[in-house]
């Protein structure tokens, strides 16, 4: 899976959470759309490892700074879950 991949699936989930279709893009952050607090990362987090069916550590999330930082954690759990790591 790219990142390019996640981020047309995180649109959908990001679209279901803020109630309105989200511009994803790799450096976007959640300074730059409004509503985006605390609550809505935690809300994010939780529709990804569902989506993914992954896992994120707390050091991964904690680590989180862009959307694109989010695709790449995506990512290299999908691939750790399809090799078995």
């Amino acid at each position: 899976m790219t990142e390019d991949a996640v981020l047309a699936e995180l649109g959908p989930l990001f679209e279901e959470i803020f109630g309105e279709p989200i511009a994803l893009s790799p450096g976007l952050t959640a300074e730059d759309v409004e509503g985006w607090d605390s609550t809505r990362m935690i809300e994010i987090i939780v529709a990804v490892e569902a989506h993914f069916r992954i896992t994120l550590t707390t050091r991964e999330v904690d680590g989180l700074r862009s959307v694109g930082d989010l695709a790449a954690v995506i990512v290299r759990r999908s691939a750790g879950r399809l090799t078995g790591g």
